[in-house]
């Protein structure tokens, strides 16, 4: 009884709660110009790239409903591709279309879609259905990431992603989020995908929940997530403290996917990054973030402030 309380204690001493990430760190670290720039995919990509990191190629954007048309043709042009709302979160209003049967277009998750519903999909998505601040929007057709197939064995309806959590730009927690069934192909926790969290310095799993729970084995494949280790590791963690050198937000999470053609790439930014990862590491956010802050890093490289995350995350756990 005494153990399980004083794990208790220690929990509550060291999570993150939604009060405190969005007082202490969203608001103090966060800049609001930086916020908006993230919150929009399209600018977001063309910073990314102007410092050299990848991302998906573009392939079509459409602000007005008349552009729809020009969106058939682009689409008709392609086996495989991506439509997403510019000012998208969580997932929302992303359809991956991943072949063709019969005349209609095939879904990641395997469920068939006409083409004019695609196009009514891409006029909700203009008219702001999906957007954060549900005004108007814009709809992006994009290169369908396709992961390598390690990874991609344990989600055949969808494209895993890993997500790390920066803090002043050092890597301080991460974890692969694999797609369901339930999720409809999406990776996103909230709606049904698996977080597997992860060591900061392998990128081996070290648990997993599904539903805020913890699990084993993953629900659909029955595959053992203890198993899984990230390839390209390293350069996953290159990649996304480098992000930071491009967008400098205090507090965020990067999602990056590991394409069989061009190795990992980043999907997106976000500003606002769930706290279910803490979760999935079984440990919590604040003491990362108390150890990083106490730290001088302004003058750091990428490079430097990797090792110093890996440097904090092995003292933390040898006290835990």
């Amino acid at each position: 009884m005494g153990s399980l309380i004083e794990r208790l204690r220690r929990v509550r001493q060291e999570a993150l709660g939604l009060n405190r990430r969005n007082q202490e760190l969203l608001l103090r670290l966060n800049a609001p110009r930086f916020v908006a720039l993230v919150d929009h995919k399209v600018q977001t990509k063309e910073v990314l790239a102007r410092h050299g990191l990848p991302v998906p190629e573009t392939f079509g954007r459409y602000v007005r409903q008349r552009e729809l048309s020009s969106l058939a043709r682009e689409a008709e042009q392609r086996i495989e591709f991506v439509l997403k709302p510019a000012r998208g979160a969580g997932g929302e209003g992303v359809v991956v279309v991943a072949g063709r049967r019969d005349g209609r277009l095939v879904k990641s998750s395997g469920a068939l879609l006409k083409v004019n519903d695609l196009l009514a999909h891409a006029a909700d998505i203009i008219a702001g259905a999906f957007s954060m601040s549900q005004t108007r929007d814009e709809a992006l057709l994009e290169y369908r990431l396709t992961p390598e197939p390690g990874l991609a064995s344990y989600s055949p309806g969808g494209i895993p992603d890993v997500r790390v959590v920066l803090a002043y730009g050092v890597p301080v927690m991460a974890m692969l989020r694999l797609p369901t069934h339930a999720s409809d192909g999406r990776a996103n926790l909230h709606v049904g995908g698996v977080g597997v969290g992860l060591d900061l310095a392998s990128g081996r799993a070290i648990h997993a929940i599904w539903r805020d729970r913890p699990v084993v084995l993953h629900p659909d494949t029955q595959q053992p997530l203890s198993a899984i280790c990230i390839p390209r590791w390293a350069d996953i963690l290159e990649l996304a403290t480098r992000s930071y050198d491009a967008v400098p937000l205090g507090y965020m999470g990067i999602d990056i996917v590991v394409d069989i053609r061009h190795g990992p790439v980043i999907l997106e930014l976000n500003a606002r990054p769930g706290l279910s990862i803490q979760l999935a590491n079984r440990r919590g956010l604040r003491r990362m973030i108390e150890a990083v802050r106490a730290q001088r890093v302004g003058d750091c490289t990428a490079a430097q402030r990797v090792a110093l995350g890996l440097e904090i995350e092995e003292r933390v756990r040898g006290d835990t």
